[in-house]
């Protein structure tokens, strides 16, 4: 009979060599070569070395979720999500997503806690994302603080309407539905 391979280990490459290919504002793009300790095979992969991720979901007093609405280049469209970015170096994340939240929303937290964390996509990225509740938000008189290039749409809708447009489609960023997602489970155990 041949052997289940659902039950075997997979095994841990040996990095042999991790090189810098080019570094940008945001991120670098790096080439690690790996060594198969079995079979000895190597390879060039490549990946993105980034900072960590913050995303914010966000409770206002007067009930609901903030949600933004941002151009993103990647995508070339207008992408609904959870308010949050990018974690300055030696910055707690709780602090780092009410830091952002404020930024992007001109909302201010009276309290916040992490919710967990993710590999946003450990194939090609080296770094976490954060999920971070802000309960008891309220706007602050000082407003947004965007950076150079953004623009948004600030909007906060019931939790029945976003989950809603989960289901329709029209949230589609995969960090935002994980925060949902952790936010549910929270939720759940009570």
């Amino acid at each position: 009979m041949p052997e289940d391979s659902s039950q075997s280990t997979p095994s841990r490459w040996e990095m042999l060599e991790d090189t810098l290919l080019n570094s940008c504002r945001v991120w670098d793009l790096r080439a690690r070569r790996y060594r198969h300790p079995k079979t000895g095979d190597e390879g060039e992969f490549y990946y993105i070395n980034s900072r960590d991720w913050v995303v914010v979901v966000a409770l206002p007093e007067e009930g609901g979720i903030v949600l933004v609405r941002q151009f993103r280049w990647g995508a070339d469209a207008l992408s609904w999500e959870l308010p949050g970015g990018i974690i300055d170096e030696g910055e707690d994340p709780v602090e780092a997503g009410l830091r952002e939240l404020h930024e992007e929303t001109g909302y201010l937290a009276a309290s916040g806690r992490l919710l967990g964390q993710c590999l946003p996509n450990p194939a090609i990225l080296n770094n976490r994302c954060h999920l971070v509740l802000a309960e008891g938000c309220r706007l602050s008189e000082k407003g947004t603080q965007w950076d150079e290039h953004e623009e948004m749409e600030v909007r906060v809708l019931e939790e029945e309407e976003i989950f809603n447009w989960v289901k329709a489609g029209r949230i589609h960023h995969s960090l935002a539905l994980t925060g949902l997602f952790y936010y549910k489970l929270e939720q759940e155990r009570g």
